[in-house]
């Protein structure tokens, strides 16, 4: 595998998903949602793998917290939703898993473990039923997403290319 190359896709995920998320965003209750997170870590999922598509859930998190457009709960959402997108598309390899991974990684697991980072990183007694409905109206619709284009545009195109 070609790290230059990797490593450009990598960062022309975080672009994406750093830059999408203030291009895209709809209201969700309480909250925001911002779905272009998702749709990047199914793709980053289906096209690099589990391990990459973490790295670039991180790397967004980080970049928007830089820059004072998101918020601390991007990490264990994003994170988690990236891992299960790659790790179910790689026990199945069906890219429509890899939608279902992001869509219960973020929305049950990511949201539910956002409860006690909240409390403890912001201070926040919110419980889990304030967190578990906008994070799944985010996740549902940005996996779905980052299905129709690695459906449509063609993951095969880019797998190709890395391995």
């Amino acid at each position: 595998m070609n790290r230059t190359r990797l490593l450009t896709t990598m960062a022309v995920f975080v672009a994406i998903g750093t830059l999408g998320a203030q291009l895209l965003w709809f209201p969700a209750g309480v909250a925001k949602a911002y779905p272009v997170q998702h749709a990047v870590n199914v793709m980053s999922a289906v096209t690099l793998g589990p391990g990459p598509a973490i790295i670039i859930a991180f790397m967004i998190g980080l970049v928007r917290n830089m820059l004072g457009l998101g918020t601390l709960l991007a990490f264990p959402g994003g994170m988690i939703g990236a891992f299960m997108a790659g790790y179910l598309y790689r026990l199945t390899d069906k890219k429509g898993m890899a939608a279902l991974g992001e869509a219960i990684g973020t929305g049950v697991f990511g949201s539910l473990f956002a409860v006690p980072f909240a409390r403890i990183l912001l201070g926040s007694s919110a419980g889990a039923f304030f967190f578990v409905p906008s994070f799944l109206v985010s996740c549902i619709t940005g996996a779905l997403i980052g299905w129709f284009v690695v459906s449509k545009v063609g993951s095969d195109i880019f797998i190709k290319n890395y391995v």
